[in-house]
């Protein structure tokens, strides 16, 4: 992942569309060596989670262009590069695995982000019926090795509609998404020829919580 890091940390200093036209072809190669990673590493997620056989790593890449039309900050590219690996790629919606390339920020996370109100009440209502089922998940080895706790970047302040403000999963229940994160500050980390396979450990460990948000998906 060398030539990635060492874009991204160019793209950094030199966010301006001149410079990135000057610079096409190292994109081009950066981006191709990530594309093969992440095909690499579908494979590797394949053996313990067969439902990604056959995703195109094409359709798991973000693009690099940002969205500047509502924001503040006008710098047109990315300084990351990410992928959504899940069934149908990172369109489908489905509960996968996400990995984030980026100079001195880079981790792994998967789960399920800012699902839609159906498919969030659906989670909701199984946990409520199971209080103990995300708290089983954090106290596994596994998961303790990598993880900290099932979280998102939103929640409620209070009880969400419909469901008791007591309720022993309450902290869970407020919730807006529902995921893991595993950081990796070190580039050498990501350097290592051995990273698709520490990966796809990280991502094995978090199998549970995907499989559950999977199975209540398809329910709802």
């Amino acid at each position: 992942m060398e030539k990635s890091l060492k874009f991204l940390a160019r793209l950094r200093k030199n966010n301006d569309r001149d410079w990135f036209k000057a610079n096409k072809d190292q994109y081009d190669e950066a981006r191709e060596e990530f594309e093969e990673f992440v095909e690499d590493l579908i494979r590797r997620i394949a053996a313990f989670d067969p439902d990604v056989i056959g995703t195109d790593p094409k359709d798991c890449l973000f693009r690099i262009y940002r969205d500047i039309r509502f924001s503040k900050d006008k710098s047109p590219y990315k300084t990351a590069f990410g992928a959504y690996i899940a069934p149908g790629g990172r369109k489908s919606m489905l509960p996968g695995y996400y990995i984030h390339i980026e100079p001195g920020g880079s981790f792994l996370a998967g789960g399920m982000h800012r699902p839609e109100a159906n498919t969030l009440l659906a989670v909701r209502n199984a946990i409520a019926a199971d209080p103990k089922v995300l708290a089983k998940m954090e106290k596994s080895a596994a998961f303790r090795k990598y993880f900290d706790k099932i979280d998102s970047h939103e929640k409620l302040k209070t009880a969400p509609k419909g469901f008791d403000k007591d309720h022993p999963a309450i902290d869970y229940l407020r919730l807006k998404g529902y995921t893991v994160v595993h950081e990796m500050k070190k580039d050498v980390d990501i350097k290592d020829p051995r990273f698709a396979a520490n990966a796809a450990k990280v991502f094995k460990a978090m199998k549970p919580l995907i499989d559950f948000l999977r199975a209540v998906s398809s329910k709802r």
